[in-house]
């Protein structure tokens, strides 16, 4: 998952980004409304956790700017005031949940998870994705294909899980490895690494006789070609 956290307090921002990168998610701070326009204007995430109350105004103001640029990112307001009335405007806004301030980072993790999970996936049991005989179990980082374990690396699982949750889409290099990696591959002049990791994951599903159902698309990138018909 990839997450842009925007609070203005740095000791608690830091303390997002070290606790989620330690549960393997790319994590981006921003300390202003203006700042976080700029990033989810240049840069796509899953999520978005979003203070209240910013040096430079509301953020509740910030949710109407990604209604408006049809962002399609889960919003969690995390924010010290406890107002009924901030809690509705925020929900009725378009956020997906709201947690109060001071929480534990444990049930910040769950709650993200959940928006997830409900916005971007097709998870049956909370927390497996499936797909014609692929199956990921998103607690335990284990790849199935038809029950058999699949032998991947973390980075492996988790660009296989993108393919999956970007059925019929095609993905640039750039994209995945935005993803991935973090906004700072966006400068890089090389991405050959995606390349091979994308070559060794579709190798080892065929080692297991799985389906590879990833497409290379010459010029632009790949794609997780399914027979679902594209909403």
């Amino acid at each position: 998952m990839k997450v842009l956290a925007l609070e203005d307090n740095k000791e608690l921002a830091r303390s997002i980004r070290d606790f989620l990168s330690l549960a393997g998610y790319i994590c981006e701070l921003a300390g202003s409304v203006e700042e976080a326009k700029n990033k989810l204007l240049t840069f796509s995430y899953d999520c978005i956790l979003l203070d209240i109350m910013l040096p430079d105004g509301n953020g509740l103001d910030l949710l109407e700017f990604i209604k408006a640029e049809n962002i399609q990112s889960g919003v969690l307001i995390i924010s010290a005031k406890e107002a009924l009335d901030d809690k509705v405007k925020g929900l009725e806004g378009g956020a997906d949940d709201y947690l109060t301030k001071p929480f534990h980072l444990s049930e910040l993790h769950a709650r993200l998870r959940a928006i997830y999970r409900r916005k971007s996936l097709n998870v049956s049991n909370n927390n497996i994705i499936s797909y014609n005989g692929i199956s990921l179990n998103t607690d335990t980082f284990e790849a199935f294909i038809n029950n058999q374990l699949l032998d991947i690396t973390r980075k492996e699982f988790e660009l296989l899980m993108y393919f999956m949750v970007n059925k019929n889409r095609v993905l640039s290099r750039q994209a995945i490895a935005a993803h991935l990696w973090g906004d700072y591959t966006d400068n890089l002049a090389n991405l050959d690494f995606v390349y091979q990791h994308v070559k060794n994951l579709r190798r080892k599903i065929s080692l297991i006789n799985g389906t590879d159902y990833i497409d290379t698309i010459y010029g632009l990138g790949y794609r997780f070609k399914s027979t679902e018909t594209e909403i």
